[in-house]
């Protein structure tokens, strides 16, 4: 009960802050936050603050467009010159780096958790690896043919390292939207 009310606040928290509910703004779901240590109630979290500090800023957009969804991801205040990992998760953040659940993938793999390269690759699940820059900011988008499945997006975790997985940095709830 008690995840289901901060899932819920969390939410509320994130549409608060990207403005609106999704399709508001020509079918775009925008969301942006400040990370907040991982005890904090916020949507967005930081489990490693050297590498994402408190403050560090994320905005995360989302958009139907004729060759696909389009997922992209704009940081500031990271640490400059590291190399994260970033994709998109099934589940809401939470104090917990595992609470977000396994990356999204359009095929789903049978075996969980997930290692099957024939699941886990950028084709089937969204990546947004980037390299901050020396003054701490990173941009990376993804498109592909497919849309997200109603309730099965719900998060952006930064990772260590980039490629399929790696320890959990910091994690950032999104109300990903099936594409209508």
């Amino acid at each position: 009960m008690v995840a289901g009310i901060l899932t819920a606040a969390v939410t509320a928290a994130v549409l608060a802050a990207s403005g609106g509910v999704p399709g508001d703004t020509g079918d775009c779901v925008r969301a942006k936050g400040r990370f907040a240590p991982s005890k904090a109630l916020s949507p967005a979290l930081t489990y490693d603050r050297g590498l994402v500090p408190p403050g560090a800023r994320i905005e995360v957009t989302q958009r139907h467009e004729r060759s696909g969804t389009r997922v992209a991801l704009r940081v500031r205040g990271l640490k400059p010159g590291h190399a994260y990992g970033v994709h998109v998760h099934q589940k809401p953040c939470g104090p917990d780096p595992a609470a977000a659940g396994g990356h999204y993938q359009h095929r789903r793999d049978p075996v969980q958790p997930s290692k099957d390269p024939a699941y886990v690759n950028p084709a089937n699940e969204v990546w947004l690896d980037f390299t901050a820059r020396r003054d701490g900011s990173g941009a990376a988008a993804a498109v592909h043919s497919w849309g997200f499945g109603p309730g099965q997006a719900s998060s952006v975790v930064l990772h260590r390292e980039q490629g399929g997985a790696g320890d959990r940095v910091a994690c950032f709830t999104v109300p990903f939207a099936p594409r209508a």
